[in-house]
């Protein structure tokens, strides 16, 4: 018989997770940043922690998980993936100047 929980462990522990800042401050990266239009985000609108797919599929770890969500844009790239993933179309990238 094996050790199934062992077994799990092994396998969650090689999971990789995201990790604010692992490529240093990479927020002059893009001239677009994402920016959450609070009206129609789901948390923000309803106050309850719902969708949160901008912080789920962040390859940087750089959306919070709170009501409403905030973006660290020391360290966002402006990739568009949480604008892509938004099901209601709140987050759009928009112009920026780099300094």
């Amino acid at each position: 018989m094996t050790d199934t929980k062992n077994d799990y462990q092994k396998i969650l522990g090689s999971v990789q997770k995201p990790v604010k800042g692992e490529a240093g401050k990479t927020g002059s990266w893009s001239p677009k940043k994402p920016i959450i239009d609070i009206e129609k985000c789901i948390p923000a609108k309803s106050g309850k922690p719902s969708c949160f797919n901008c912080w789920l599929y962040c390859p940087e770890a750089v959306v919070s998980r709170t009501i409403p969500p905030k973006i660290d844009f020391d360290y966002c790239k402006g990739c568009g993936i949480c604008m892509e993933e938004c099901p209601v179309k709140a987050i759009t990238m928009e112009e920026v100047s780099i300094e």
